[in-house]
């Protein structure tokens, strides 16, 4: 099948991303960086129809796909891993967005990620928030926190995703994994339904909105760890987007929620590596102390956070994203232009940076 011989050469050339559409070459994202294919043929709509005519595309999807003009999918090939897939219509045509996602779930080490998130995920309750832009890791992050309860702790896990994207294995926990748009109807629907089904740790693809928000901060309330993604920069922005997801009349009572709920919130940005063998995550890591806890119930106070990041590095774990560029500059895996362009703060990063040198 043509579209199984495309992801094949993505994946043989590093590809985080294959993009596809009718009437154009393939596009690869190699390294951050789209990269036209132009030795490939223009892709035929035939190509996409036989695609979605294979028999590991269910036909639920492909309805799906016909009246909602677009679907999100989970799709494994052998000998090359899964791919999250959104196939959407353009210009009456259809394309692709096909991001790799690999057999085995990486390790911290492999990932490149704090050791400190391993303690956080072995936390027996809180809410834990994995965040960050499209494309920057959130869902690996949170497949390998998964993967780490499953291997140490004998828990039942339930997660809601769209679409599922790591398969895990029952190790020494039980791992039930939902599908919006196909086992469940809604984010928010999977979460309430979860809480019947005796979970100890609840895994979020997405707190989208309000009511997602409020169920899963429920879900805390109840006893259990819930882990979730947010499409935020930073700590201080995911605690101000949550609280602005309500009205005013409603969110005093959500900032008294949040802080007494919040365990945790890693902020993920990925660079270029200085060597050019891919990428590597520049992650900022707050932990809930009390004058972070107190900083969501007050908005004045909204800043102590990242003072509570830098003050608590050497005891809890913490670091900003200027602390974690500093490491990866200093390691050799980023190069001073690439630390730079990404810091928080440009121009004090640069002054550190040559102070060190």
């Amino acid at each position: 099948m043509r579209i199984d011989d495309l992801l094949k050469k993505g994946y043989e050339r590093g590809a985080s991303d294959i993009h596809l559409k009718v009437g154009t070459r393939p596009f690869f994202r190699i390294n951050g960086s789209m990269v036209k294919v132009e030795n490939e043929e223009i892709l035929r709509e035939e190509d996409f129809e036989e695609f979605l005519g294979s028999e590991a595309i269910d036909q639920f999807l492909v309805d799906k796909l016909r009246t909602e003009r677009q679907v999100d999918i989970g799709y494994g090939l052998s000998g090359v891993g899964r791919f999250r897939v959104n196939i959407f219509y353009q210009r009456g045509t259809l394309a692709g967005v096909f991001r790799f996602i690999p057999f085995s779930i990486p390790s911290l080490d492999e990932l490149h990620l704090p050791k400190v998130i391993r303690t956080l995920a072995l936390k027996p309750r809180g809410l834990i928030l994995v965040t960050g832009i499209t494309g920057s890791g959130k869902s690996t992050t949170l497949a390998c926190m998964i993967d780490i309860i499953n291997k140490e702790r004998q828990k039942n896990i339930i997660t809601i995703e769209d679409p599922i994207e790591y398969l895990h294995k029952d190790i020494n926990s039980s791992i039930i994994q939902r599908q919006v748009g196909y086992d469940v109807r809604t984010f928010a629907e999977g979460l309430r339904g979860a809480l019947r089904e005796d979970p100890d740790v609840i895994m979020v693809g997405e707190l989208r909105d309000r009511e997602t928000i409020t169920t899963a901060l429920e879900a805390v309330e109840t006893g259990h760890l819930v882990m979730a993604t947010m499409h935020t920069k930073d700590a201080v922005e995911t605690v101000n987007r949550i609280i602005a997801a309500f009205p005013l009349s409603e969110q005093r009572e959500i900032r008294l929620q949040l802080s007494a709920t919040i365990e945790a919130v890693i902020s993920q940005r990925l660079l270029k590596r200085k060597d050019g063998k891919g990428m590597v995550p520049a992650v900022e890591i707050m932990i809930a102390t009390e004058l972070v806890r107190e900083a969501i119930l007050e908005s004045e106070k909204i800043q102590n956070i990242r003072r509570s990041i830098e003050i608590n590095r050497d005891t809890l774990g913490t670091q900003t994203f200027d602390q974690s560029l500093l490491e990866l500059y200093k390691s050799g895996l980023v190069s001073f232009e690439e630390a730079k362009e990404n810091a928080t703060n440009p121009n004090d990063f640069a002054l550190i940076a040559k102070g060190i040198m």
